[in-house]
């Protein structure tokens, strides 16, 4: 019996190799691992002795040969097949345990280049991989370290054959899933990258010059399966990305595991306090935000947040973008939340909210930051799915973000609306359309979320927000189609709006506004949400 040996990684292939040489399989190898089973007393064979052709290309062409993938393809179970190995004196290999270059690894480095990357696309391993997963009813393939353990000791207590072919079949699933994932990232990789330099394109910024690739080949790595979906009778797990960190590689500090709708809902209050460069909290209940304030104290920023909706608050999901404080975890202790993300805790905050038995309390560094994930949106479809590039965040205070938007009445808005716009106009990119969003003072004083129309959201507004609305600034993330949002917003005594613009009847509504001497701004985009 033979056995070929010849991994990057090289966690356990030593005790592993001495199983399978106690066992009687003469063990191949090469390279690095041919080193470590010699040190540690495991007899092997070169490859280079099987093939009698020495490695070349500094070990780039060392298995691409005859006398290992004819060893590797041959099926025992026809005869033509074993008369061409008789002929061409090939043994057949009965195990095999390959994996891949780091390429993952490699290519999530800031400085490394084009010339890194394609060093580290594998050839010979993914070729292996290949003809043993073809061949898994004759070869066992094993990819993963973890199942080292497990084959190990079931050839030493009954033997390779006792390896059943259902087993060998998971085994050479797992194979072609590891190959298909590498490759999924070398796809990635090469469709992001200039290649005269290797520099990472900027294809999470709205760049149009940035075209979608003809094949899109996700790379998700599962983590884990889930307690259920969004309902209990649907079963969920979760993926991630690796190397780009995001909610689905959070830390949890503390608290029971994240479920289906936490993780969804998490990534809502990521998203929405990301926005903001000062001093944030974001309450978010059904991944809108019920409630979001920015002060340059946290504890505050969070009362003003809650007090967006207190009654919706309850059981909802809170996001910070800065290192969670001692008064702002005092400030929110007495109210029942599902989870809390945040940057990093203090010390003594940490301590005050573990007390908490149900709280999920998640780390997230990139909670801090403004710098675009570079991923597109991905929403799958029947028969398919849709890609776009996110919805840039607003960088900049109101002098750099507003240098586009276009006052369209007889009167302006002051500087204290415009900041109050510009807050609400973020704001609106994380409300569900059709979305409202009533503001003032640099938080929310209520949203108008998923309705049919725009005048239902706005009617919304005005009975969450009651005499609250009064001399608040209202931003629509898309057109109003018609006055009557401009007569109710009149109403509310509503003193300024942000609407992107761009309906047939956009004069109507201008005229609207100038009758009522509402200030309007059109900002010439709009921020619809799904």
């Amino acid at each position: 019996m033979q056995a070929l040996l010849s991994v990057y990684n090289k966690s356990g292939v030593v005790d592993f190799g001495k199983i399978l040489a106690q066992a009687g399989f003469k063990i191949i190898s090469t390279g690095g691992t041919s080193k470590s089973l010699v040190d540690a007393g495991v007899p092997v064979v070169q490859v280079s002795d099987i093939t009698e052709y020495p490695e070349m290309l500094d070990g780039r062409v060392k298995t691409l040969h005859p006398r290992v993938h004819g060893a590797l393809l041959a099926r025992t179970d026809l005869p033509e097949h074993q008369a061409d190995l008789a002929k061409h004196n090939i043994n057949p290999i009965q195990l095999v345990a390959v994996n891949l270059y780091p390429f993952v690894e490699t290519i999530s480095k800031p400085s490394t280049t084009l010339a890194d990357a394609l060093e580290n696309v594998d050839i010979g391993g993914h070729t292996l991989i290949r003809a043993s997963s073809k061949n898994f009813k004759h070869v066992i393939i094993v990819v993963d370290p973890n199942d080292y353990k497990w084959i190990g000791e079931r050839i030493q207590k009954s033997g390779v054959d006792s390896i059943t072919l259902e087993e060998r079949s998971k085994l050479a699933l797992k194979a072609f899933q590891h190959g298909a994932q590498y490759d999924a990232a070398v796809s990635q990789y090469l469709s992001t990258v200039s290649l005269e330099g290797g520099k990472t394109l900027e294809t999470a910024t709205g760049d149009k010059t940035v075209e979608f690739p003809q094949t899109f080949v996700p790379l998700y790595e599962k983590k884990n399966d889930l307690r259920y979906g969004e309902n209990p009778h649907q079963k969920a797990a979760l993926y991630s990305l690796p190397g780009v960190g995001g909610i689905a590689n959070a830390e949890l500090l503390h608290g029971p595991a994240l479920s289906y709708n936490n993780i969804l809902d998490g990534d809502a209050a990521l998203k929405a306090v990301r926005e903001f460069s000062g001093t944030a909290c974001c309450v978010i209940k059904h991944t809108n935000p019920c409630g979001l304030a920015m002060h340059e104290n946290q504890a505050e920023a969070y009362v003003r947040a809650f007090n967006g909706d207190p009654k919706s608050a309850y059981g909802g999901i809170l996001g910070f973008n800065r290192t969670l404080t001692l008064d702002a975890a005092k400030a929110l202790k007495s109210v029942f939340y599902e989870v809390i993300i945040a940057p990093d805790y203090e010390k003594e905050a940490l301590e005050l909210l573990s007390k908490k038995e149900k709280l999920r309390i998640l780390r997230i560094p990139e909670a801090a930051t403004q710098a675009a994930f570079a991923q597109p949106d991905v929403r799958t479809i029947t028969g398919g799915a849709l890609l776009q590039q996110p919805n840039p965040i607003i960088i900049g205070g109101v002098d750099e973000a507003c240098k586009n938007w276009k006052v369209v009445t007889k009167v302006a808005p002051t500087a204290e609306q415009m900041r109050d716009l510009l807050f609400a106009w973020r704001v609106s990119k994380h409300v569900k359309s059709n979305a409202i969003v009533v503001a003032h003072d640099n938080q929310i004083v209520a949203i108008g979320a998923g309705q049919p129309n725009r005048v239902q959201s706005l009617h919304i507004c005005v009975r969450v927000g009651g005499d609250k609305v009064k001399g608040s600034v209202l931003a629509s993330d898309a057109f109003f189609p018609f006055a009557d949002s401009i007569d109710a917003a009149h109403e509310a005594q509503v003193s300024c709006i942000v609407q992107p613009g761009g309906s047939i009847r956009d004069q109507e509504v201008i005229d609207a506004a100038d009758k009522f001497g509402i200030p309007m701004v059109f900002t010439g985009n709009r921020n619809f949400l799904h």
